[in-house]
């Protein structure tokens, strides 16, 4: 996914916004990465944004890596370098290592969930600012195609599960494989695919990470389902 160049600076809705908030920490986390990584960075987001448009404009299906590759103007042996596969470019992001440098600086004291829905806040704050464009397309092209369907639980599976176990392990300090920590991360997740087919099912007029963040919120709460609703 793309962000705006480091001397343009989104405000908030409310004019400019306070120095340190969750975008300028993750924009300064992708500014440090090694000049390698940064042009490596570029060229993945770059071809993902074309694959992306011509996914919207003729059909998943219809497009080819070929049409990819020309679009981004590079070979289609680079886009596999990038992408081992055309569901990759769309099940595939770079957040999953801000998430955990953001859950790591989460003040002790915080209980696993609550700092795992901070974070997942701040993440979501700032891909909504930066790329609701491409949010929206992934998001229904993962959920509507049903090659990207199986494409995006392995790729759960194999990425974001194994991270949020990871960070859940380090702050409880047990084991990665213990059936706890894979039953809550497992929790964790499922609320998010939760909140991603009522974003779908509701025509995605409502904010993505307040769907997210809500479920997580219940979450935290107990999953309280025998109490009456709030409000």
């Amino acid at each position: 996914m793309r962000t705006r160049p480091t001397d343009q600076r989104p405000s908030g809705q409310g004019g400019e916004r306070p120095a340190d908030q969750p975008v300028d920490r993750l924009e300064r986390h992708l500014r440090g990465l090694p000049l390698r990584e940064r042009k490596k960075l570029r060229t993945r987001r770059s071809i993902q944004n074309h694959a992306l448009r011509l996914f919207a404009e003729q059909g998943y299906e219809a497009t080819t890596v070929e049409q990819i590759a020309a679009a981004a103007e590079v070979s289609p042996s680079t886009f596999f370098r990038y992408f081992p596969s055309k569901e990759d470019v769309v099940v595939t992001d770079e957040y999953d290592p801000i998430m955990a440098e953001l859950f790591r600086a989460q003040p002790p004291e915080l209980p696993v969930v609550e700092a795992l829905r901070t974070t997942y806040r701040e993440v979501f704050r700032h891909m909504w600012a930066e790329d609701m464009d491409a949010i929206v397309t992934r998001v229904r092209l993962m959920t509507e195609v049903p090659a990207l369907r199986a494409r995006t639980l392995e790729s759960i599976r194999a990425g974001t599960l194994g991270i949020v176990s990871e960070l859940v392990a380090e702050r409880t300090g047990r084991s990665v494989r213990d059936p706890e920590v894979q039953a809550f991360s497992w929790a964790m997740i499922g609320v998010m695919i939760g909140a991603m087919y009522t974003w779908i099912d509701g025509g995605g007029k409502e904010d993505l990470g307040d769907l997210i963040d809500r479920n997580m919120a219940f979450l935290a709460a107990g999953c309280p389902i025998d109490a009456p609703p709030a409000g």
